[in-house]
C-alpha cells in the first residue's frame, strides 16, 4: 500500500507554532512516527506553503499507484476552491486531516470547502489523526 501525505502552509513549523494548539512534535516527527507505527505502508510525505504546488502534488496522483492521500490543507481549508477542483478530479480516496478541532476553534475555520469532495474529515486528535486516516484508507480500498 502507498499513501500519500500532504500538509499545506505553516504545518512546516509545528513544535514552534502555537504548540498549545499544534502540539510540541515537529512535521518531521509526525512523519517518522507515522512510518514506524505502519511499516508496511510506503509513504511519500510532501509540505507545501503554496496552494499551486499542493494542487500540482494532487494532480500528480493522476495515474499513480496510491492507495489514499492524506490531506491537511491548513488554512486552505477553509478558502481553496482550486484545491477543492484538485481533489475532486481525482479517484483516488482523500481523507482530510487537522491537528486541532477546527469546530472548537474560531468561527471562520469551522467551513472546510475542501472537506465535501474528501472521503472523510479527521479533526482534533492531534498527531493521531494521521494515523487514523491511515486506517480509514485501509477500509476505504479493502
Amino acid at each position: 500500500m502507498k499513501i500519500l501525505v500532504v500538509n499545506g502552509p505553516n504545518l512546516n513549523m509545528l513544535g514552534k507554532r502555537e504548540p498549545g494548539v499544534y502540539g510540541t512534535l515537529s512535521l518531521e516527527q509526525i512523519n517518522a512516527d507515522l512510518s514506524k507505527e505502519f511499516p508496511d505502508i510506503a509513504f511519500t510525505f510532501f509540505q507545501y506553503n503554496g496552494e499551486g504546488a499542493i494542487i500540482d502534488a494532487l494532480q500528480k496522483t493522476l495515474g499513480k499507484v496510491y492507495s489514499g492521500v492524506i490531506l491537511n490543507p491548513g488554512a486552505y481549508t477553509h478558502t481553496s476552491y482550486a484545491i477543492r477542483d484538485a481533489i475532486a478530479a481525482l479517484d483516488t480516496p482523500i481523507v482530510e486531516v487537522h491537528l486541532s478541532n477546527v469546530h472548537t476553534r474560531e468561527e471562520f475555520r469551522h467551513r472546510s470547502v475542501t472537506a465535501a469532495v474528501c472521503a472523510g474529515q479527521i479533526t482534533g486528535f492531534g498527531p493521531r489523526s494521521y494515523s487514523l486516516a491511515v486506517e480509514a484508507i485501509r477500509r476505504l480500498v479493502r
